[in-house]
């Protein structure tokens, strides 16, 4: 089974229980002048739905597990910047949940501050030249804005594929 069919697999089985509690919650118990619309065998069908919403909930969890062995083992090189970067599925899913943008944040707040170059007059009354000194390379802080903002779009495009591709290490 390929990444992307135990992630599909995964939604499947959620509707399935998303059901099964649905069905038990309506036809758990009636009122004794209502005919059970299971007949005679209402209560075997509770029981049944019980066990298979159950059967269904430990079959999610093992491919969730088995989703996060094969993220946590499975190696994919990313070119950014003009460089290839190998991390595992995992820590590209947090670089694409949140961390790309959180780089992202910083270098868009670097920058001027709003300060103005010009001429200050100062409290003897001289007139002084102001220049803003930057600690920083604009051209680098450009770079990786762009970067950062389309770092996500990639490790999508990328992992989309891998998902494709790999198969589910098995636990």
């Amino acid at each position: 089974m390929k990444l992307i069919e135990a992630l599909k697999k995964i939604k499947t089985l959620q509707e399935k229980i998303d059901d099964l509690k649905q069905k038990v919650h309506r036809y758990c118990a009636d009122q004794s002048h209502e005919t059970p619309v299971y007949g005679e065998t209402q209560k075997e069908k509770i029981k049944e739905w019980i066990q298979s919403y159950s059967d269904t909930l430990k079959e999610i969890l093992r491919l969730r597990t088995a989703i996060q062995k094969t993220n946590l083992q499975t190696d994919v090189t990313i070119e950014l910047d003009d460089k290839p970067v190998t991390k595992t599925i995992a820590e590209w899913i947090h670089r694409r949940r949140d961390l790309a943008a959180r780089e992202l944040e910083l270098w868009q707040g670097i920058g001027d501050r709003g300060l103005k170059e010009g001429t200050i007059k100062t409290s003897t009354g001289e007139q002084q030249e102001v220049k803003i000194r930057r600690y920083y390379d604009p051209s680098e802080r450009d770079n990786k804005v762009e970067l950062y903002r389309n770092e996500p779009t990639i490790i999508d495009s990328i992992l989309e594929v891998k998902n494709a591709v790999t198969d589910l290490i098995e636990v």
